[in-house]
């Protein structure tokens, strides 16, 4: 699609992160989707509520599921003696994003330790037997140009159509030359991608107001509209998310005035593969069968 007939259009897509992370964030998602605007959400395959996710997912044909890669401040999905380079001894990555950056890009034994677990993931994914409506990273981690090569020529191989593109109409002025240059990358891989974000900025409080003052002023294009909600529960899902205001996201989610702000907005709404549709470009992914999460 070029760029003018996809600024003459609105689309939006409303995506749920994290889920998999805890049974609370996967009846968030279920509960947001049939009743309310929700449309997609991200996976984390080797989160402790996958199978229950995956299980909710099979029951709801119209949510669009996608890979959330988790690569920072989460569990990895191979043993911890395949990455040792990667994990502490638990099996988690560190939250210093900084620092495995540098290592991502300097040392060739981490990066090919990288590689291994960016493949079981999508092998994780391929084996639900859902179909594969986008790409993320946990944190925005696809930002780093290696991570990024890497998510690309990988997810080639596992029908990898579309990724979110982390721009955000508040993002600080010295991100914007290098959203440019990964929307760049992406557009010459032939991967689609959104044209805006929100939910960068107040990450976490995603509530009813923050969606009306976005949908208010919403720009034209394929914008992603992307949120952490979750059913009230006692304690912090992790302990980074100890500020999240999950059970208000959810709220915004099922709200009647949000749900008729979108269809005042006159945008077409769904997952990526919903709002591309058949201009997606074609990837054909592996044969491996379907297995059981």
């Amino acid at each position: 699609m070029s760029l003018e007939a996809r600024l003459s259009q609105r689309a939006l897509i409303f995506t749920a992160d994290d889920f998999g992370l805890h049974e609370r964030v996967n009846e968030a998602v279920e509960r947001a989707h049939l009743h309310g605007v929700l449309t997609a959400a991200s996976l984390m395959v080797a989160a402790p509520a996958t199978r229950d996710a995956v299980a909710r997912a099979r029951r709801l044909p119209e949510l669009r599921v996608g890979l959330h890669l988790v690569l920072a401040d989460g569990a990895a999905y191979l043993p911890r003696e395949a990455i040792p380079a990667l994990v502490d001894m638990h099996g988690r990555f560190g939250d210093n994003m900084v620092r495995d950056g540098f290592r991502f890009f300097f040392l060739p034994h981490v990066r090919k330790q990288l590689a291994l677990e960016i493949r079981a993931q999508f092998e994780a994914f391929a084996k639900t037997g859902l179909p594969l409506d986008h790409v993320n990273t946990h944190k925005h981690f696809h930002l780093h140009p290696t991570v990024l090569a890497l998510i690309i020529k990988i997810g080639r191989e596992y029908g990898m159509r579309a990724m979110r593109l982390p721009c955000e109409s508040k993002e600080p002025v010295w991100l914007k030359p290098w959203i440019a240059l990964v929307r760049a990358r992406l557009d010459r891989a032939g991967v689609a991608h959104n044209d805006y974000v929100v939910g960068i900025s107040k990450t976490g409080q995603m509530d009813e107001a923050v969606l009306l003052a976005a949908l208010a002023t919403l720009p034209h294009g394929i914008g992603e509209i992307y949120c952490h909600p979750a059913v009230k529960g006692e304690g912090a899902l992790t302990p980074g998310m100890r500020t999240y205001r999950h059970a208000d996201e959810l709220d915004a989610l099922l709200s009647p005035r949000v749900a008729a702000a979108v269809e005042s907005a006159g945008a077409t709404r769904g997952g990526f593969a919903d709002v591309f549709g058949r201009r997606l470009p074609s990837a054909a992914a592996p044969d491996r069968g379907v297995q059981p999460l």
